[in-house]
């Protein structure tokens, strides 16, 4: 084959037939466009399915992702454009690397993020390795996010649409996954282009809703799941405040999120009171006036680090970071202790840090993702 062949799409020097291609489809609208783009530019596609959870319940409940219905639409994609898909059984790996850990570290008193879980421990890397075991050349998804090359080779950039960009949900998308990985709707201008040419493929999910909530927790009852999964997590206790004084009782900490005000229960006191700190050992909801909700100073750990240069080469990195998904960046110093463990100190104290919350570090002036790690309660 001759060496000067252009790269194409996908970054190949080869022609689109000769590169194969597994794309992870959810059923949704996204990854099946990013399937439909890919067939009809030529390449050697397969499309792979993983079923995340039990088929039975999970069809009763519109809107999550890996379900029954989600699984036919993917196949009714893959048929349409004239690809092969598969769908593979994961429900063991997904309870065991994202579920069981979602259940315990809420009785913890943190507040989990499983879709990080979901892409770092099966996505990105089981079926990343069964892509490979395909002989497939790279990996596509449907995720908004962009990957850009750089001096050092692949960097992880926000997407285009500031209204889509997931970074905050990879940034422990490791360097050798980036390698592997594709991202083609991460230069879009929004959600409507992808719909767009969902409806340009003729794709039946073009007017498919999004996925709303986590995939397991239908209608966003947290608590209702971890009782099935911990029984007993359930169990009432005492809301005190700051110094300890109890103020009322509550109906199980697992019902509590950091920062809350409402449903409380405890009126007819002067000044508004939110919870500031969940004690699972002792079951005490910690409620206290605004102001205790603000941290400057986070440690962090799990820190998957995606610079150019080694974490620990300096004493402290000036960038921006997110504590929440819905949260713009704030300037941070960032103190590495370790390879994988830091102190982020944020120029301007941010409400309601949670441990089991993700810390993204972004770069101050340009769409850069440095990575990130997990705040832990120190």
């Amino acid at each position: 084959m001759p060496k000067d062949l252009p790269l194409n799409s996908l970054g190949f020097a080869k022609p689109p037939a000769q590169t194969r291609v597994v794309v992870a489809m959810s059923g949704g609208v996204d990854s099946s466009v990013v399937a439909a783009q890919l067939a009809e530019e030529g390449y050697d596609v397969i499309g792979v399915t993983l079923q995340l959870y039990d088929h039975g319940a999970a069809l009763a409940k519109k809107g999550a992702c890996c379900a029954g219905q989600d699984i036919h639409d993917a196949r009714r994609v893959a048929e349409e454009m004239g690809f092969p898909h598969y769908v593979l059984d994961y429900e063991n790996t997904f309870r065991e690397a994202v579920i069981d850990e979602f259940a315990d570290a809420y009785l913890g008193g943190a507040t989990p993020v499983p879709c990080i879980r979901c892409n770092e421990r099966v996505k990105f890397k089981d079926l990343l390795e069964t892509a490979k075991d395909l002989d497939a050349d790279c990996m596509a998804t449907g995720h908004y996010i962009q990957r850009k090359i750089g001096e050092q080779g692949p960097e992880l950039h926000s997407a285009a649409d500031p209204n889509r960009d997931q970074s905050y949900f990879l940034f422990s998308t490791t360097p050798e996954q980036l390698a592997y990985l594709r991202f083609p709707l991460g230069h879009l201008p929004s959600k409507d282009a992808t719909r767009a040419l969902a409806a340009k493929y003729g794709l039946a999910v073009a007017d498919k809703p999004d996925s709303q909530d986590i995939c397991f927790v239908p209608n966003g009852d947290y608590a209702s799941v971890i009782e099935k999964l911990r029984p007993g997590a359930a169990d009432p206790g005492d809301i005190v405040d700051m110094a300890g004084n109890v103020l009322g009782q509550h109906r199980g900490v697992i019902h509590y999120t950091i920062g809350q005000r409402r449903g409380l229960g405890i009126g007819g006191l002067e000044d508004p009171l939110y919870v500031v700190k969940l004690d699972p050992d002792t079951r005490h909801v910690v409620v206290g006036p605004k102001e205790a909700l603000t941290t400057r100073i986070i440690p962090v750990r799990e820190i998957n680090w995606l610079g150019d240069e080694a974490f620990t080469s300096r004493k402290e990195w000036h960038l921006s970071v997110k504590v929440r998904s819905t949260r713009p960046p704030r300037e941070a110093i960032i103190r590495p202790l370790s390879e994988t463990t830091a102190e982020v100190e944020l120029l301007v104290p941010e409400e309601g840090v949670s441990p089991g919350q993700a810390c993204v570090f972004y770069a101050p002036d340009d769409s850069r993702i440095f990575g990130g790690g997990w705040i832990w309660k120190g």
